[in-house]
């Protein structure tokens, strides 16, 4: 039996996302999984995350284990990965989306409508806290580190009216049970790859081993074409978590359909653009009802275009003032 050591953050949640990729790997192959703790910089500093220095502060200790060899596989929210290349590693496998959309926590199930004027809400993330702050100027928003737990107990105990989380991190780990209210995307663009997993390995992982075959059984096509979009966006307009940018893509057949926003700091000007595009299918066929036929690579370019041409599309309509007006106030 081989065993592969997968690395994973100390987090509840990390944890847990780790289990369900662990009992993913032992259902597709015969693995025994042992699971490596490591503390990110994001774990032990206090302090925003824009101050932090982004995305990266969640995985650089992941991805050191990797390339030292004291792991065969990492774990990632993927919305934590930054967009560039990691050099020696790879996103080996996209597993099936959970929800995307952010999820708005109250004591009483307000809507964000329905908050009191002036109501405290949380969050350590600048697009939500543009995003709140375009619908609800009146809102106090303030700064929220910490495990899922300690930010609802922030609102059961009456410090704050409301918080805002991930919808995927409260189902993961059963705390739906919370007053939660999901945000559209709609109202609220999700951060690019909120709600998926990456799973990462070294680049040389032999392409005919076991883990590679059950890697790629794991990677769900739809999935790795929407996340694509969406981080193209992000990577062309170059921002990072630091930046109020949202983007959401679906698959529906043979069409990606994608949507991207940058807001202001304050939430005082929004710029939203939409976008979609055939992808290319196995052979000339009618089209597909999965991702099961469409032609992967293929599609993934496409789906990287598409990302970049609509990024393309918001730097014209002046994203990157808007963007620049967010720092001279930071």
């Amino acid at each position: 039996m081989e065993t592969v050591r997968i690395g994973t953050r100390g987090s509840a949640l990390a944890r847990t996302q780790t289990g369900h990729v662990a009992d993913a790997l032992r259902a597709l192959g015969d693995f025994e999984i042992e699971i490596i703790h490591l503390r990110t910089d994001g774990d032990r500093l206090a302090g925003p995350l824009a101050t932090l220095g982004g995305t990266g502060v969640f995985v650089t200790a992941l991805r050191d284990a990797l390339l030292e060899g004291r792991c065969d596989l990492a774990v990632h929210s993927l919305k934590d990965l930054p967009t560039g290349d990691a050099p020696g590693l790879t996103i080996a496998a996209i597993p099936p989306r959970a929800d995307a959309r952010d999820a708005l926590c109250t004591r009483d199930g307000r809507p964000l409508v329905g908050l009191p004027s002036g109501a405290r809400v949380g969050t350590g993330s600048p697009r939500r806290v543009a995003q709140l702050l375009a619908v609800r100027p009146d809102l106090e928003v303030v700064d929220l580190r910490g495990n899922v737990d300690t930010r609802l107990r922030r609102v059961t105990e009456g410090d704050l009216d409301a918080v805002v989380l991930a919808a995927a991190g409260l189902q993961r780990i059963g705390r739906l049970d919370a007053t939660t209210i999901p945000l559209e995307p709609t109202l609220m663009v999700p951060a690019p790859g909120q709600g998926a997993l990456a799973v990462e390995c070294r680049a040389d992982l032999d392409p005919g081993s076991a883990l590679a075959l059950a890697l790629r059984a794991l990677d769900d096509l739809p999935t790795r074409l929407a996340v694509t979009a969406e981080r193209a966006v992000l990577a062309t307009l170059e921002a990072g978590c630091s930046a109020p940018v949202g983007a959401y893509a679906q698959v529906d057949g043979r069409r990606l359909a994608l949507g991207a926003t940058v807001v202001a700091a304050d939430g005082s000007a929004r710029i939203h653009r939409t976008a979609t595009r055939s992808l290319p299918v196995q052979g000339d066929d009618a089209a597909p009802t999965t991702g099961a036929a469409l032609s992967r690579d293929a599609a993934i370019t496409t789906a990287r275009t598409l990302g970049a041409d609509l990024a393309a599309e918001l730097l014209a309509a002046g994203a990157a003032r808007l963007m620049a007006t967010r720092t001279e106030r930071s």
